[in-house]
């Protein structure tokens, strides 16, 4: 699992937190990194063209450096501990499917938004986890700076170190708006990735069940 980024400290909550299941939804601010990150924006604005004090724009660094903060705070989210919060010793032993997981992301090369769905498979051995953590894993994995094919493994190999289990599976599928907006502009294009471990790469049975799993349309 990739290295804990440093942050600055978490500043105290200047508005409603809301808490479920030992997750908590980021709604506040560090003042200070609100200050810095806008004082960069309104200085890009400037070298855009653009008035920075113009009454459209002149809290568009501060909402800019807040939203950023938030599209980022999985940096401040530990996934295994997600995992760990709701893991229960069951005698399961066939696959748990979690499919059609919203994915919103920022690709690190331009910082633009990727977004799609993520379809998650575990086979347990002996441990599972709240339904609700698997998407809270994903999310907490796609809220930094990612590009898809390590976003994929991140959260493989987070559900394999935390719940042993016989196998993952993990398939995501985004449209990128680095791809879509500028550069080859193709509009209409899909990056599938996927990753496995265990039983789903060493039988193709299990893997072609997980496959017509997740492309049945069962509700």
């Amino acid at each position: 699992m990739a290295a804990k980024t440093k942050r600055a400290p978490k500043a105290k909550a200047t508005g409603p937190e809301d808490v479920v299941d030992s997750y908590t939804r980021i709604d506040k601010y560090d003042p200070k990194l609100v200050s810095r990150i806008g004082g960069h924006y309104g200085d890009i604005l400037s070298a855009i063209g653009e008035d920075p004090k113009r009454e459209g724009l002149a809290r568009t660094p501060e909402r800019v450096a807040k939203a950023l903060q938030y599209l980022t705070h999985g940096y401040d989210l530990d996934p295994a501990a997600i995992l760990r919060s709701a893991m229960f010793k069951e005698d399961y032993s066939q696959m748990v499917v979690v499919k059609d997981i919203e994915v919103y992301s920022m690709c690190e090369h331009h910082m633009l938004p990727f977004f799609g769905k993520a379809h998650v498979a575990y086979i347990p051995k002996g441990r599972i986890t709240g339904l609700s953590k698997i998407p809270r894993v994903v999310d907490a994995f796609a809220r930094r700076l990612q590009v898809q094919e390590r976003l994929t493994n991140e959260i493989r190999d987070c559900i394999q170190d935390t719940l042993k289990p016989m196998g993952v599976a993990v398939v995501i599928e985004c449209s990128h708006l680095c791809m879509q907006m500028r550069g080859i502009q193709k509009q209409n294009s899909v990056t599938t990735t996927s990753a496995f471990t265990g039983i789903f790469l060493s039988d193709p049975r299990t893997r072609e069940e997980f496959i017509k799993l997740i492309s049945a349309k069962l509700h």
